[in-house]
C-alpha cells in the first residue's frame, strides 16, 4: 500500500475571493491528461479529493469520474487577498506553525491535525490499498511531517508543480512506524511550469 499525495493543477487567480474558492484554469486541463497518461499514479486504488474546486476537477480529470469528497482535506485556510511575497509568508507559517502568522490564516497546527487525522481514517478504512489523494501543497507537507517524523521539507513545497505528486511508501502508514517518502520521476510528458510555481496554494 502506498499513499499518493496529488497536488492540484494550475488555479485561475481570483484575488477577491479566499483561494479555496479558485477553480482549475480551463487552458491548463491538457496538463492534467498528460500528468495522468504517464503512468505515474495506481491503476487500482481509492481516491479522495479535497472539497476546492481546483482540486475536485483534477481529482475527476485524473480519475475520469467524480471523486469522493472530503472536506477535511482542504488547504491551509487563507483569507481572501493578494500576499506580497507568498513563499515567504508560507515560510514563516512553518517557522510559527502555532501562531496566526498573516490575517486570516490558519496556524499550521490546526492543518496538521486535521488533514493527519482524516488521512489516517482513511488509511485505516482502506487497509492494505493504494490510496490517491488530490490536494494542495501546503496540507501535503504538513501532512508527510506527520506520516513520517521529519521536519517539513519546505524545498520539496517549492518545487511542486501544479499538478505533481508526492508518493508515501507503505511500509509504516497502517501501523505505529514511520514511513519513507519520494517524489516521483518526472517523465517528459510531465508540464512545464508557464508562470511562478508557488503563487497560489
Amino acid at each position: 500500500m502506498n499513499l499518493y499525495l496529488v497536488r492540484h493543477g494550475r488555479p485561475a487567480p481570483d484575488h477577491s475571493v479566499p483561494a479555496s474558492e479558485w477553480a482549475l484554469d480551463p487552458a491548463h486541463e491538457d496538463d492534467i491528461v498528460r500528468f495522468g497518461a504517464a503512468g505515474r499514479l495506481p491503476e487500482d486504488a481509492a481516491w479522495f479529493t479535497s472539497p476546492e474546486p481546483k482540486a475536485a476537477r483534477t481529482a475527476e480529470l485524473l480519475a475520469g469520474r467524480p471523486v469522493d469528497i472530503v472536506q477535511e482535506l482542504r488547504e491551509h485556510e487563507r483569507a481572501a487577498g493578494r500576499v506580497e511575497d507568498f513563499p515567504a509568508a508560507v515560510a514563516e507559517a512553518f517557522a510559527r506553525p502555532d501562531d496566526v502568522v498573516h490575517d486570516g490564516w490558519e496556524p499550521l497546527t490546526r492543518t496538521r491535525a486535521r488533514v493527519g487525522a482524516v488521512v489516517r481514517r482513511i488509511l485505516a478504512e482502506q487497509a492494505g490499498r493504494d490510496v490517491v489523494l488530490v490536494g494542495h501543497g501546503t496540507a501535503w507537507t504538513v501532512l508527510v511531517t506527520e506520516l513520517t517524523g521529519a521536519e517539513p521539507d519546505l524545498d520539496r513545497w517549492r518545487g511542486l508543480r501544479m499538478p505533481d505528486v508526492i508518493v508515501v511508501d507503505g511500509q509504516g502508514l497502517d501501523g505505529e512506524g514511520r514511513s519513507s517518502v519520494r517524489v516521483a520521476r518526472r517523465p517528459r510528458a510531465w508540464p512545464r511550469p508557464t508562470t511562478r510555481r508557488n503563487a497560489t496554494t
